[in-house]
């Protein structure tokens, strides 16, 4: 189905693209860097079966995205979810808080992705690394990397998808570089040299190592952020959501399984780029080179993909007068967010200052309770509310999935840190306060009617498409 509101957007992207997409932002820099932080956190090379738990979670997430983004797609994708599903009760609050908390730890992401990048580079030049942050060199590099790619997005989404496309294949090249590399010296002794308490530790370990393993998945929504650009959305949205999650679900746990039986795990957990050490202990310096530059130009990939999608998300909010009118702007040939992406590239520059545990914490538990929870309840309630609304397609084994993915984020949420866990309501509580002043300035709920209108449900609302 295709929203009227989204017509100033081109529909180009395919389920091959949309798929290249979400993959190309979830794998990205992550696995390349938070590897060492898993089997840290786990105590050992049971590490790797946390990929697996983490990919059941967002398995079961996703699943969510594929119902909401197919029914209706458009750019923003949880803005439209939130803002059809909560207006019945509370307004537009839980839309703008999603766009306040949206516009904070998307940019939040896409700066892992650059803190990544500099780290990677400093296997190549090495002054670009301090301890374990980036020096002086390495943030000025950071920000610079961030002004390419806001460069890179000022195009029209067609030739983006096409550029999607030859990153896609950088970042497979890069990662089944690495695991071949580590498969052709493999030695089980060291992948599977569990400690006797390796169940324990596993188990004690899980909340912490969850927030690691769902970050490196983060991105198999981006096609759902791109739903007005999306062909047939009721076919693809879903589509592009499963098969990305498999396909980085299987990356990861043979990228994890190769390096440890390459590299001890109480070594692995010491090295800031150990992928390029890998490389170098099994094919060499040169191919270590190489391929770091391959890990480099991923890193940028990830960061290229997700600052795409993140840059459509406040566009309804601000077309619905909910959000800074700025966002709302479309330039006049390209056809893109130009504020949005503009806006999120200076974040994403501020965030990329900081250290990556740090950033990661943050935006978990910035993100799960706006979104993630907020989404879920979405989908229970729009079905309730509005049962004619064309559904594409369906969850399967519904509510089950659901439940899984309620209870797998509550538990991150919970494991993301003390800290975290303040800011983040803290932020929340900001938001709150600033929908109360704009409410007040727009006399809307509480300070006036609700404005209840079921955009995609309603007669001439959205035109069925095939699925």
């Amino acid at each position: 189905m295709t929203a009227p509101a989204d017509s100033g957007f081109e529909r180009r992207l395919g389920v091959f693209q949309a798929t290249t997409i979400n993959m190309t932002q979830m794998c990205g820099i992550g696995p390349f860097v938070t590897i060492p932080a898993m089997i840290s956190t786990m105590e050992g090379p049971q590490a790797m079966f946390g990929w697996l738990v983490g990919a059941l979670i967002v398995l079961a997430d996703g699943l969510v995205w594929a119902e909401l983004g197919a029914s209706m797609p458009g750019a923003g994708g949880t803005y439209l979810y939130l803002r059809e599903a909560f207006q019945y009760r509370t307004g537009r609050l839980m839309p703008f808080l999603f766009v306040w908390s949206a516009v904070l730890f998307i940019p939040l992401i896409m700066s892992t992705g650059v803190i990544g990048l500099v780290q990677y580079a400093g296997y190549l030049w090495p002054s670009l690394v301090h301890g374990s942050g980036l020096s002086t060199g390495g943030h000025v590099l950071a920000i610079a990397v961030v002004a390419v790619v806001v460069g890179a997005l000022y195009r029209r989404i067609g030739d983006i998808g096409l550029l999607t496309t030859v990153f896609f294949v950088v970042m497979l090249i890069s990662v089944l570089g690495v695991i071949l590399a580590a498969f052709t010296h493999f030695h089980s002794d060291l992948a599977f040299a569990y400690p006797h308490d390796a169940g324990s530790k596993f188990f004690h370990g899980l909340g912490a190592g969850l927030v690691i393993a769902v970050y490196d998945y983060l991105g198999y929504n981006t096609a759902a952020y791109l739903g007005a650009e999306v062909r047939r959305p009721g076919r693809v949205i879903p589509r592009a959501i499963i098969f990305s999650i498999l396909g980085i679900m299987a990356l990861y746990f043979l990228f994890q399984v190769g390096i440890l039986g390459v590299i001890p795990w109480e070594k692995t957990q010491e090295s800031s780029s150990f992928a390029s050490l890998v490389l170098e202990r099994t094919w060499g310096k040169g191919a270590a080179q190489v391929f770091t530059v391959g890990i480099i130009i991923t890193a940028f990939a990830s960061v290229f993909a997700g600052l795409l999608g993140g840059s459509r998300v406040p566009y309804n909010a601000a077309r619905d007068k909910l959000f800074l009118p700025w966002f709302a702007r479309l330039h006049p040939r390209l056809r893109f967010p130009t504020f949005g992406l503009y806006a999120m590239g200076v974040i994403t520059a501020v965030g990329s200052l900081f250290t990556l545990t740090d950033v990661i914490s943050m935006l978990t538990a910035v993100f799960v309770l706006v979104q993630s929870v907020a989404q879920i309840v979405a989908l229970t309630v729009l079905r309730r509310r509005q049962p004619d609304l064309p559904r594409p397609y369906r969850m399967w084994l519904y509510p089950l999935p659901s439940l899984v993915a309620l209870a797998g984020w509550i538990y991150i949420y919970k494991s993301a840190g003390t800290r975290p866990i303040l800011l983040s309501l803290g932020w929340l509580a900001a938001g709150v306060v600033a929908y109360l002043v704009w409410a007040r300035v727009e006399r809307i709920w509480p300070f006036g009617p609700k404005e209840v209108r079921e955009h995609f449900a309603e007669p001439g609302g959205a035109e069925p498409q095939a699925a």
